[in-house]
């Protein structure tokens, strides 16, 4: 059977470990990016020392040329800033094959839309939903490219193309799982970002344990209702996208989120803290719209809404953790 090809776009940490998750399984792999520098160190050097150093990559194309990368392509892999998808990718529509199955590796809601990147990619590219698969779990780019072990969660709701997918980046280290629940896979991804914005905040303030499991669990609890209300499935929370990102973007100082989450928590300013982390931190930006999409249906989300006061507002870590603990007294039930 011919190599499956593949266009993964973006050559950041993340776009550049899925390339090469997707090489180890034996695809015919071009990653587009718009730096030169990196681009043509992954293809003559087979490395990416700017996101990825020490790793040796497997044999695959590089290019600043977006046409010639989705040329063939079948597989077609986005990679790139969540907030800046949109237009990047209206650019690129005439290029895309017509049978072309596209894979959103971003995590985080459209600030302008409220929409999620599944649809954003829809609208962006013209296409039909069952053609937009869905990858998101406990994926630490840095781990991954050390090659790890490792699970996923392959969501659309076309069956084929989500197990089309899945056996086009399962590997020895790398195994996916497929489900057909997109809106839950996709709000998991995005609010476990704000989520780890908290718990860095915490830790950076010299909290403990107990702060990060009581944010973690609560956090759940704010994904899981947002979920509900917009018609995921309940089990999808509990799962890799759910549960088993949220701890791993948690508890990691690998972490984009949670490691400028700990600087803001130490008291820089979120623009020092931004240049600290020195890479996107999606949870930043795509706070305010996960907030702005809770208020719409009616969802109560407070430790979103503390991280965005902390982040666009000024509020004080210190008074968000006030604020939080001095709500009322409810149940523990999701309903509360």
């Amino acid at each position: 059977m011919s190599a499956v090809q593949t266009a993964v776009l973006g050559s950041g940490s993340w776009g550049t470990t899925f390339a090469m998750v997707m090489a180890d399984a034996g695809c015919d792999v071009t990653l587009w990016g718009r730096d030169e520098a990196v681009v043509g160190q992954v293809a003559d050097e087979r490395r990416n020392t700017k996101y990825l150093p020490d790793v040796e990559l497997p044999a695959m194309r590089a290019t600043t040329d977006a046409a010639a990368a989705l040329a063939g392509a079948s597989v077609v892999v986005v990679a790139i800033p969540s907030q800046v998808a949109r237009t990047t990718l209206e650019g690129l529509r005439e290029h895309l094959e017509p049978d072309a199955v596209v894979v959103s590796l971003m995590k985080g809601i459209e600030l302008s839309t409220d929409k999620r990147m599944s649809q954003v990619i829809a609208e962006a590219l013209d296409i039909s939903l069952d053609r937009v698969v869905v990858v998101s779990g406990p994926n630490l780019a840095k781990e991954i490219a050390a090659r790890q072990p490792t699970a996923t969660v392959v969501a659309c709701p076309d069956e084929g193309n989500a197990r089309r997918v899945a056996e086009a980046c399962s590997n020895a280290y790398f195994r996916p799982y497929t489900n057909s629940d997109v809106v839950g896979v996709e709000l998991c991804g995005a609010v476990k970002n704000v989520i780890a914005l908290a718990i860095g905040m915490a830790q950076g303030r010299g909290f403990g344990w107990n702060t990060t499991a009581t944010v973690i669990t609560r956090g759940l609890v704010e994904i899981t209702r947002l979920g509900r209300a917009l018609g995921a499935q309940a089990e999808t929370f509990a799962g890799l996208a759910g549960m088993g990102d949220l701890v791993a973007t948690c508890a990691s100082p690998l972490s984009r989120n949670h490691t400028l989450g700990k600087h803001v928590g130490q008291g820089m300013s979120l623009e020092d803290a931004l240049v600290a982390t020195g890479t996107t931190a999606e949870g930043v930006k795509s706070s305010r719209s996960v907030l702005e999409l809770a208020q719409k249906h009616g969802v109560d989300m407070p430790i979103t809404a503390g991280v965005v006061a902390v982040l666009h507002e000024g509020l004080s870590v210190d008074e968000m953790a006030r604020v939080l603990l001095s709500r009322p007294q409810k149940s523990e039930s999701l309903a509360e």
